[in-house]
């Protein structure tokens, strides 16, 4: 048997060929309705008759004739000038309609590409797993939708496969590095003397084992902070968090002889996150603005909330600071000009984690460098009540 000829799938190309169809021909109905009637309102009169009777002369015969042309004309000319102005009444007015039909049209045509360009844009590494799921018929809008869920989708198996490998890898790599300084603990303490370039060599890799291990611990923390798990969530205190960590450090900042400022430190300024993590942020600006500060410098530290924020300011002094550089910095391992890239104290994972850690809490960082010099980094939160019951 012959077979039929397929239908025509619902796709945006047929209904926009409908839709543009049909305007098309509305358009041009109305434009013809609009014209009969300006038509059928002029009236060809017919030109009034001589009262006195016509003379049966040739001659007064066609001076009638050419009487009567000459109305006939000017009626013409009348309803030519008629027709035309209706004419163009009717394309006004059409045209003002058809701006406004497209402009109906095209918004409900667009609608569904709006609603993916929307969930598109909430959807950030923090959410992978939410997915744009957009109803209706299998046309190129349900294509589109499907084709960005699966992109999504395998976005999502990557940053959970990298974040699992540096957690595993980081934890794997503890127990070497236990083994490594407990074997050479037991090198050291042998009850024969042991040479002094062996002592020295011990403390170069007990030194360097340190940085290891807390290269490691800014790793397992970035991909904790990275893979959005808050299970600890509780109300914070910034203000009382920055009075800890500033409290922790007291030492190390007499020690480089920093004068520590006091930008306004608020017990208002409270959030709702994981304390161990904000804590980790908060620890992290601190040592970034002692580590990374010349000696005799200074430190203002600010915890203040708004209406809808809780704000945490670390500023310090110091050279003038590259602003295209400065922007990078919250890049993992990023460093900032040679006095930085020197440094043995840092894992330069710092701001990384304090940038993750935000993040994760729905919060933005920023980062300036101060036109006098130094460095000032912004962190905002959302504000939360003190009492603030934690959702489950």
């Amino acid at each position: 048997m012959p077979r039929r000829p397929a239908l025509p799938t619902r796709t945006v190309r047929w209904r926009f060929t409908a839709l543009y169809g049909a305007l098309f021909l509305l358009s041009g109905a109305g434009l013809l309705a609009i014209v009969n009637l300006m038509a059928l309102g002029v009236r060809v009169t017919a030109p009034a008759g001589d009262p006195d009777p016509p003379q049966p002369t040739l001659t007064a015969a066609l001076e009638h004739i050419g009487l009567l042309q000459a109305r006939l004309s000017e009626t013409e000319a009348t309803q030519s000038r008629q027709l035309l102005a209706g004419s163009a009444v009717a394309f006004a007015v059409m045209a003002v309609l058809s701006v406004v039909l497209g402009r109906v049209v095209a918004g409900r045509v667009l609608r569904p590409l709006r609603t993916i360009t929307a969930a598109t844009r909430r959807i950030s590494a923090d959410n992978l797993h939410e997915r744009l799921a957009v109803p209706g018929p299998a046309d190129e809008v349900k294509d589109l939708a499907d084709t960005v869920d699966e992109l999504l989708e395998r976005l999502e198996g990557a940053f959970a496969a990298q974040r699992r490998f540096v957690a595993d890898a980081s934890h794997e790599l503890r127990t070497p590095l236990a083994t490594m300084r407990a074997s050479l603990d037991v090198a050291v303490a042998k009850p024969e003397p042991v040479p002094r370039q062996t002592l020295a060599l011990a403390d170069r890799l007990r030194t360097e084992l340190d940085q290891v291990d807390r290269l490691l611990e800014g790793l397992l923390a970035l991909a904790r902070a990275q893979h959005g798990v808050l299970p600890d969530r509780a109300a914070v205190s910034l203000g009382r968090t920055v009075s800890a960590a500033l409290d922790a450090r007291a030492a190390d900042i007499a020690a480089k002889g920093l004068t520590l400022h006091d930008g306004g430190v608020r017990d208002g300024a409270w959030t709702l996150g994981s304390p161990t993590l904000l804590a980790r942020m908060t620890g992290n600006l601190v040592d970034n603005a002692i580590v990374h500060n010349q000696d005799g410098g200074w430190i203002r530290v600010a915890a203040t909330a708004d209406d809808a924020n809780a704000l945490l300011v670390v500023e310090t002094g110091g050279r003038v600071l590259d602003r295209e550089e400065v922007a990078r910095l919250a890049r993992p391992f990023q460093r900032l000009g040679p006095d930085r890239t020197g440094s043995g104290d840092g894992s330069g994972l710092g701001l990384s984690i304090v940038d993750a850690v935000v993040s994760a809490h729905g919060g933005r960082l920023e980062l300036y460098a101060r036109p006098e010099g130094g460095l000032r980094a912004a962190v905002s939160l959302p504000r939360a009540a003190a009492s603030e019951d934690v959702p489950a």
